[in-house]
């Protein structure tokens, strides 16, 4: 799976499964994560690739510079796909 910087995910494995994330950085497997509430833009989150589902969403970063804007986009996204249900 693909995933590139502005990806919007899915967590599908952890005590945080099913909660939306952006995708601040790829590195050999490894995805760095923010949700703008648990896990801010300055605490992001480490997350084997394999533990996410990708979206089609991809947000702009440059738009997303603070914690309140990444919640309240994911928010909006969470509210579109019907809550935190895993398909």
């Amino acid at each position: 799976m693909l995933v590139q910087k502005g990806s919007v995910v899915r967590s599908l494995a952890g005590h945080d499964k099913g909660t939306l994330y952006l995708v601040l950085e790829t590195e050999q497997g490894k995805l760095l994560l923010c949700d703008g509430r648990r896990r801010p833009l300055d605490r992001p989150k480490s997350k084997s690739e394999k533990h996410v589902r990708k979206t089609n969403i991809i947000l702009e970063l440059a738009g997303m510079d603070t914690n309140k804007k990444v919640r309240r986009a994911l928010a909006a996204l969470d509210t579109q796909e019907g809550g935190n249900q895993l398909v």
